[in-house]
């Protein structure tokens, strides 16, 4: 069986009609704090692309700090442990890719704000891991995101159950607890094995958000983060640009070919697209790829959108 990374990890019985929008945005305020008050711990499956893996969770508060920890229970064993949202440790197959995760719990959003680019609705009631929740409809206002459902649990307002549907309403990724429960979580349960190992940091250049910029990102999307990183290929420094919505996230990353011929290509696995684009410079071709959660048409546009220091956009 293939199993799934924890890099991507993180992050039905509806009976009741739709329920006033005010309820659903109390709903959202609910949410955007709840990871940062009540510890829990769970066991959750994590499905795309028809593949299906399971985890074990461990999440900690203390006080304005946070702690987790993570286990894969399919395949070789597997740890990532975060404080505060940043990856201090993981099993040594999983240190290159787990370096940017981005789980639903670390998602920062101002429900205000994201009611701009989506629409909040609670379309019933359900009942995951043995628990009473409430199904929540999170609706992109336009073609350039993906839509949720949340079942969010009664008591905590943490998410029980998250589907991650594309335009058409097709399921792109599951996450699901199968066991859940809130607090009686001690430093103990966060304490991290011995496979699981210190990360190297990778010393950060100057922020490069002036020397690269986008034409056109979807409305919402801002400007998160931008430095420069040496290629695992070639060490060569590569650009790195993160842009997000609050919930939705891509990454744009811009290389000199160096007179290398290469091909563009666009691929999907689940939720998560890759695009790359070869585009010309005053200063030589480069290759642009966007990666995220976002339409294929999207990443695409935002890769053609790509340009370097005071270029103009192409009339």
């Amino acid at each position: 069986m293939r199993v799934i990374p924890l890099y991507v990890v993180l992050g039905g019985w509806l009976s009741m009609p739709a329920f006033a929008a005010d309820d659903a945005n109390a709903w959202m305020q609910r949410l955007a704090a709840a990871e940062k008050k009540q510890s829990y711990q769970g066991t959750f499956v994590y499905e795309r692309n028809g593949s299906f893996s399971s985890h074990s969770v461990w999440h900690l508060v203390e006080g304005e700090h946070l702690r987790e920890r993570l286990l894969q229970l399919d395949g070789p064993p597997a740890e990532v442990m975060l404080v505060d949202g940043r990856i201090q440790c993981a099993s040594e197959d999983m240190a290159s890719q787990v370096r940017d995760a981005q789980p639903w719990g670390q998602k920062q959003f101002e429900p205000g704000q994201l009611s701009k680019w989506y629409s909040f609705k609670v379309i019933g009631e359900s009942r995951v891991a043995g628990r009473p929740s409430l199904a929540l409809a999170i609706s992109p206002r336009d073609q350039h995101r993906y839509g949720f459902e949340l079942h969010l649990d009664r008591e905590t307002a943490l998410p029980l159950k998250s589907l991650l549907l594309d335009e058409n309403g097709q399921l792109l990724e599951r996450f699901q607890f199968t066991h859940f429960s809130s607090g009686s979580i001690t430093s103990d349960d966060v304490k991290s094995g011995p496979e699981c190992r210190p990360l190297n940091v990778v010393a950060e250049q100057e922020p490069v958000s002036t020397e690269w910029r986008s034409d056109w990102v979807p409305e919402g999307f801002q400007l998160i983060d931008s430095n420069v990183r040496p290629s695992p290929a070639s060490e060569e420094p590569v650009t790195w640009l993160s842009y997000g919505d609050g919930l939705a996230r891509v990454s744009v990353f811009v290389e000199s070919l160096d007179g290398a011929v290469v091909e563009d290509t666009r691929s999907q696995m689940g939720p998560t697209v890759a695009v790359s684009k070869r585009i010309s410079t005053a200063n030589g071709d480069v290759m642009v790829t966007v990666v995220g959660e976002i339409p294929l048409g999207t990443a695409e546009r935002m890769a053609l959108s790509m340009r370097s220091g005071t270029e103009p956009a192409p009339q």
